[in-house]
């Protein structure tokens, strides 16, 4: 087959991307990759301020595309077509990344793909060596996404459960707002609570040992809230670190409860031969990966004992 080539660029939030990928006889594979982050611009208000992530596309997207070119040590005319996130998320940067490609587009005369958000999500563990093949699931944990999808094929998706009301990256971004611990949250209250005692402050669980697989977050972020307010001004920092350790593992419980849950409903279709994957920026949290494969073992266990020796295709943790 002949290789094609694709430049790729994402400005939904607030990190500019640009990345050459090649689809060949081997598969899909990544050739440049470059990140450019705002957390320094967004720091000083403790969260994205959609208006300075905007502006920030527009300085920083140029110089992006460029390195990725560079890196990928290819011409413009190389390009077979350009990709652009087209939404979800923040509209001011969506139209900088995908408006930047339009221009692109048009100067090459190729193709413009527009791409959704989530659907990259949910096809970007191909991406990886060794790559997912179909079917999976998909936990998919974000700042603004939080939710279990059985990812088919290409454009083939069914969705088994979704938050409630708020997502378990807002949470914890809230929380370290809340504490004052830095931006972005998520790493800050992970470290946090590392040095903390889980077992200090009685939590909820929301939705914990209920059918389906769902998500409610929202009660937990307020708990947390009343247990901040409750300490007062005289908070200490061991005091944070007791109540991040008690957030988070709150927050592993629930994981893993509605995850066991989305695995029985994907099994009941497609058996052990699925693998479970998780994306999105709440997936670098290394509890909640660690919990998820252990998860995955016990699951490859006990599809062992159930449907027998299953290899290489039973679920994984991957």
């Amino acid at each position: 087959m002949k290789p094609l080539t694709v430049l790729g660029i994402e400005t939904s939030c607030d990190e500019t991307a640009a990345a050459v990928l090649r689809l060949d006889e081997n598969g899909p594979h990544v050739i440049s990759d470059i990140v450019l982050g705002q957390a320094a611009h967004h720091a000083p208000y403790k969260g994205v301020v959609p208006e300075i992530a905007a502006r920030a596309h527009v300085e920083g997207l140029d110089g992006t595309i460029a390195a990725a070119m560079r890196d990928a040590n290819l011409g413009f005319a190389d390009l077979d077509g350009v990709a652009a996130t087209a939404g979800p998320g923040l509209i001011g940067g969506v139209m900088v990344g995908l408006l930047a490609g339009k221009a692109i587009a048009l100067a090459l005369d190729k193709p413009l793909i527009g791409v959704n958000h989530l659907e990259g999500h949910a096809l970007s563990p191909r991406l990886a060596p060794g790559g997912a093949t179909f079917p999976y699931l998909l936990l998919l944990v974000s700042g603004g996404h939080c939710q279990f999808i059985a990812v088919l094929d290409v454009g083939v998706y069914r969705r088994y459960g979704s938050t409630m009301d708020d997502a378990l990256g807002e949470a914890f971004d809230k929380l370290a707002k809340l504490l004052d611990l830095g931006f972005p949250g998520g790493p800050f209250v992970e470290k946090a609570a590392q040095n903390g005692d889980s077992k200090r402050f009685a939590l909820p669980r929301p939705l914990l040992g209920r059918e389906g697989c769902d998500f409610s977050f929202a009660g937990l972020k307020t708990a947390c809230a009343r247990e901040a307010e409750r300490l007062g001004p005289a908070i200490t920092d061991q005091d944070k670190a007791d109540l991040c350790a008690s957030f988070q593992a709150a927050a592993l419980d629930i994981i893993e409860d509605r995850t066991r849950n989305a695995m029985r409903m994907f099994d009941t279709v497609w058996g052990a031969k699925g693998r479970l994957v998780a994306a999105g920026g709440v997936a670098a949290n290394q509890g909640i990966r660690a919990r998820l494969e252990a998860l995955a073992r016990f699951h490859r266990a006990a599809a062992q004992v159930v449907h027998g020796q299953c290899g290489d295709d039973c679920v994984g943790g991957r």
